[in-house]
C-alpha cells in the first residue's frame, strides 16, 4: 500500500503557520490529483463537464456552495465562493483541459493516475490539473479553518484552455461576469521554481508574447496533375512559407524581458552570463543570438516576434492541382507590437497578392506589475519554504487564460507552488508527464500559506 506523508519540519511550518486542517489536506493532495488524472479531459473535444462532475462532488462532501455553466455540451466550468471582507476579491483559477497524449510514445497508461518511485503519472500532471488540485485543497483549508477571510476567495475551474480558452475563461467573463465582480487578483499557471547551480529559482509570470495565429491562402488556377503549369496556388504558397522561413524579425527587449534576464544572469554558463546581465547590448550581437537560439529557443523567443509554420494544406487528391493552398502560422509577438501592422510586415515579405492572410485568432498585450502587496506576498512565502530562493518576475512565450482577466484590469500572476527540474519538465504537453509527491504535499502547503497570509484577517 502507498503511503504519503510530510517532513516533519514542514508539518511543524504548517502547524505554526496557518489552519491546524493544512496538512490534513497536503497529505490527501496526490491521491486527489491521482484521481483527478483518471478523468480524461483531453482537448479536443474536452469533455470538461467530466471535471466539473469531479470537483462538484467534493464540493458536496464539504458543504460548500458552488455552481456550474456549459457552454457548450460537454464543455463544463465550476466556481465556488468563500465569503469575505470587502478588499478585492482573490481569484485561483485553473484550467481542465489538457492537450491529448499519444499513446505510442508513453511508457503507462496516460490516465492511469498511477502513484508509484515518489511520483504521480499522467496527462495533466504538471499542465494544469496539479496546480488545480493544490488550488483545490488550499481552498477547502481556508474553507473549514473557522476564520473569515478579508475578501472573497474565489475557485475557478474552466474549459478549453489548450484551445484558446473561447469555451471557458473567455465565455464566463462574456456570460457569467458576476463572478468576477470586485476581483482585483488572480492566481493561475505560467510560474515555478527550478534549480540553477546551488539556487532555487522561481520565476512569477507577469506577462506573455501575445499569439497571433494566422492562415495564408493561396489562389491559382487548377488542373490536371500530368500537365504542370508555370505557377499554382502550391508553388505560390510554398514561396510564401520559404519567404517567411527565412526571415528573422529583429530582436527588441521589453522591460519585463530584461528583468528576467537580469535575474537570471548568475546562473548561466560563464560566456552567457555577462551577455543576459547586459541583454539589451547583446541582442545587437546576430553570433550571440544564433548561439541563443541553439542551446535555449525559449529564451531567445523572448527578445523578438516569431512566427512558426505549422500546418500546410493542398489538394485532396495527388494528381489533381488546387485551386486553393493553406499554410497556417503560430506568431508570438512582444507586448508592445501592434498585430495589424505585423500583418502588414508579413504581406511585405510575402509579396504575392494572390496570397491572402486571414486571422485566426489573437490577444490584446497586457502586464501585470510586480510592484503590489500580492507579488510581494509570494517573495515572502516562497522564502519562507526555500530560504535564500531568487524570485523573479517571468515572461513566457506562451500563452495562458490570464490576459483574459489583465483585459478586465484584474492583477493575474503565474504562480507555481512547485520546483520542477529539467527532465520532468519536459512532460509538459510531452510525454511520460508527471509530477512528484514531495510537490504535491509542499505545493499544497506553500499555497494555503499564501491565502491565510494575504486573505484572513
Amino acid at each position: 500500500m502507498h503511503r504519503l506523508s510530510i517532513s516533519a519540519s514542514i508539518i511543524l511550518l504548517a502547524a505554526a503557520a496557518f489552519p491546524a486542517n493544512a496538512s490534513e489536506y497536503a497529505e490527501a493532495a496526490p491521491l486527489r490529483l491521482s484521481e483527478y488524472i483518471q478523468i480524461n479531459t483531453q482537448n479536443p473535444p474536452g469533455n470538461e463537464s467530466r471535471g466539473a462532475e469531479f470537483f462538484a462532488a467534493i464540493f458536496d462532501d464539504h458543504g460548500i456552495s458552488y455552481e456550474t455553466a456549459e457552454s457548450a455540451p460537454g464543455r463544463g466550468n465550476i466556481w465556488a465562493r468563500i465569503e469575505g471582507g470587502d478588499k478585492p476579491a482573490l481569484i485561483l483559477h485553473n484550467h481542465m483541459d489538457v492537450v491529448p497524449a499519444d499513446l505510442r510514445y508513453w511508457s503507462f497508461d496516460p490516465f492511469s493516475g498511477a502513484i508509484r518511485d515518489g511520483y504521480i503519472y499522467g496527462r495533466g500532471a504538471l499542465d494544469m490539473k496539479g496546480l488545480g488540485i493544490v488550488q483545490l485543497q488550499a481552498f477547502l483549508a481556508i474553507a473549514e479553518s473557522g476564520r473569515r477571510p478579508d475578501r472573497d476567495i474565489v475557485f475557478v475551474a474552466t474549459a478549453d484552455e489548450e484551445a484558446g480558452g473561447a469555451f471557458g475563461a473567455g465565455w464566463l467573463l462574456e456570460n457569467r461576469p458576476e463572478i468576477f465582480d470586485g476581483a482585483g487578483f488572480l492566481l493561475n499557471e505560467g510560474g515555478g521554481g527550478t534549480i540553477l547551480a546551488a539556487d532555487t529559482v522561481f520565476t512569477v509570470e507577469v506577462t506573455q508574447k501575445v499569439p497571433l495565429w494566422l492562415r495564408l491562402t493561396a489562389h491559382g488556377n487548377p488542373g490536371h496533375g500530368s500537365s504542370p503549369q508555370m505557377e499554382t496556388s502550391v508553388t505560390r504558397i510554398l514561396r510564401a512559407g520559404d519567404r517567411l522561413a527565412r526571415t528573422e524579425f529583429p530582436p527588441r527587449v521589453i522591460p519585463a524581458v530584461r528583468a528576467m534576464f537580469e535575474g537570471m544572469a548568475p546562473y548561466q554558463q560563464p560566456e552567457l552570463s555577462s551577455r543576459y546581465a547586459d541583454i539589451t547590448s547583446a541582442v545587437n550581437d546576430a553570433e550571440f543570438m544564433n548561439y541563443l537560439q541553439l542551446i535555449n529557443p525559449g529564451h531567445h523567443a523572448l527578445l523578438r516576434n516569431t512566427c512558426s509554420l505549422t500546418r500546410l494544406s493542398g489538394s485532396n487528391k495527388i494528381n489533381v492541382v488546387p485551386t486553393e493552398a493553406t499554410l497556417e502560422l503560430d506568431c508570438r509577438l512582444l507586448p508592445d507590437q501592434n498585430p495589424q501592422q505585423f500583418i502588414e510586415e508579413l504581406a511585405l515579405i510575402i509579396n504575392d497578392p494572390n496570397v491572402e492572410i486571414e486571422k485566426l485568432m489573437g490577444f490584446t498585450p497586457a502586464v501585470s506589475s510586480p510592484d503590489n502587496p500580492l507579488f510581494r506576498m509570494i517573495e515572502s512565502v516562497y522564502e519562507t519554504y526555500y530560504p535564500g530562493a531568487w524570485i523573479i518576475p517571468g515572461v513566457t512565450t506562451g500563452f495562458t487564460d490570464s490576459h483574459f482577466f489583465r483585459d478586465r484590469g484584474i492583477v493575474s500572476y503565474g504562480f507555481g507552488p512547485f520546483v520542477v527540474q529539467g527532465e520532468d519538465r519536459r512532460g509538459v504537453h510531452g510525454n511520460n508527464e508527471r509530477i512528484s509527491v514531495e510537490n504535491m504535499e509542499t505545493g499544497t502547503l506553500l499555497m494555503t500559506d499564501l491565502l491565510e497570509r494575504f486573505t484572513l484577517e
